[in-house]
């Protein structure tokens, strides 16, 4: 896998994504950088992460950033190397539950405006790195419809951020129960991608 990439994996709950994408840093060599964006607030949220630094190699650098995923990556991705992103809808998540950001009590289409700017500002950062840049991310739309409001927000914004991520990247990957498919190469539609 030589030269610098950026790759997006994508996938459900539990398909195996995030240990996909370790494996890929791993075979990617050089010193790896792992930017966590959950922030843990109830116990199984604490269980889950307890889990993910587990699995990480304790000679990774790892970094818990919730909100300021761009600015973390121009600052690690300074240097050679590779830098893990898990993950994109978490962070989403994050930035779309803020209750200061962009502005308190800023309005849906507000909220939706400046999640758009953070994402382009991401694939910039991406774009930037002198690392190699392995975003994770949750197909969140293929099940049912949410049946509120800020649920039917999340899940286009994920949709699009998972759009415009994949645009940016060199390989995206899908990974279903546990096996993972390289898919840009093999897109029909890549003038839309």
């Amino acid at each position: 896998m030589g030269g610098k990439k950026i790759i997006l994996v994508t996938g459900g709950t539990r398909s195996g994504k995030s240990e996909f994408a370790e494996d890929l840093a791993l075979r990617m060599g050089g010193p790896v950088t792992y930017l966590a964006t959950l922030a843990p607030g109830d116990e199984e949220m604490q269980r889950r992460v307890a889990l993910h630094r587990e699995r990480r190699p304790a000679r990774w650098t790892t970094i818990e950033e919730a909100l300021e995923i761009p600015s973390r990556l121009d600052e690690a991705g300074s240097k050679p190397g590779v830098l893990l992103i898990d993950c994109l809808t978490g962070w989403l998540s994050n930035l779309l539950l803020s209750q200061t950001l962009p502005q308190p009590g800023a309005t849906e289409a507000q909220k939706e405006e400046y999640i758009d700017q953070m994402v382009e500002a991401l694939a910039a950062s991406a774009g930037r790195s002198s690392a190699s840049v392995i975003i994770v991310t949750d197909e969140v739309g293929m099940g049912l419809v949410p049946p509120y409001p800020l649920g039917r927000l999340f899940r286009d914004m994920a949709g699009k951020a998972g759009r415009r991520m994949a645009s940016a990247a060199d390989e995206v990957y899908l990974v279903v129960a546990g096996l993972a498919v390289e898919i840009k190469s093999r897109a029909v539609n890549l003038k839309n991608s």
